[in-house]
């Protein structure tokens, strides 16, 4: 599962049109560009090809006034809308996904309602404690790393990974449960986008031909 399908529908659907350019520049607000592989070209590339899977309905629009091409504006499909929610619930859950994947899908987990993602997250949990008594069959944590040579290194690093990540998403779980944040259903969400002309603080200030399309 890659970042960017997730990220470029998240966008697009938080817009409910947007040009390449409104999502490029959302992403780089997120610092999406620094986390993941969301660089121009594969944004562009991106809705191109959702475009083409029905994902995402492209509205080409007038051409500038200055002479430039046309700008075409994306909006997200009805099928466009069910891969959106079936990425980030996978997301959610996948405990060997990159971190790009779970941060794409902790941006956009309010889409989804409180109780829902609790008990997505408690799935992640179950999965991370199962990856980690897989890896406790043939490695003993108390033991240290050196009874397997240096080879134990990196199953004593599978095992502080899962502790950390398990300890983390307990963590988020008690906040979410505790009342944090705005999910759907329960009010204004988060505003996480930027507004048509407002500056952009984060912005590589990279020019790519698709910027202008």
């Amino acid at each position: 599962m890659s970042a960017i399908r997730l990220l470029v529908l998240g966008a697009v659907r938080q817009h409910g049109r947007a040009h390449g350019y409104q999502v490029r520049n959302d992403l780089e607000y997120w610092g999406a560009h620094e986390w993941s592989h969301a660089k121009p070209g594969s944004i562009y590339h991106a809705l191109k090809q959702m475009a083409k899977q029905g994902l995402l309905h492209a509205h080409e629009m007038a051409p500038s006034t200055a002479g430039g091409p046309p700008r075409v504006e994306y909006e997200i499909t009805g099928a466009g809308t069910e891969e959106y929610f079936r990425l980030l619930r996978e997301a959610l859950v996948a405990r060997d996904r990159g971190i790009d994947v779970l941060s794409a899908a902790i941006g956009f987990m309010v889409d989804l309602e409180r109780a829902e993602v609790v008990r997505l997250l408690r799935e992640r949990l179950r999965r991370l404690a199962a990856w980690r008594a897989s890896v406790t069959e043939h490695y003993v944590p108390e033991d240290g790393p050196e009874k397997l040579g240096h080879i134990g290194e990196i199953m004593n690093m599978w095992v502080h990974t899962a502790d950390g990540e398990a300890a983390w998403t307990r963590g988020l779980v008690d906040r979410i449960e505790g009342g944090a944040y705005t999910f759907a259903g329960e009010g204004e969400p988060f505003v996480g986008v930027l507004g048509e002309g407002q500056d952009n603080p984060y912005a590589t200030g990279e020019r790519h031909p698709g910027d202008d399309r």
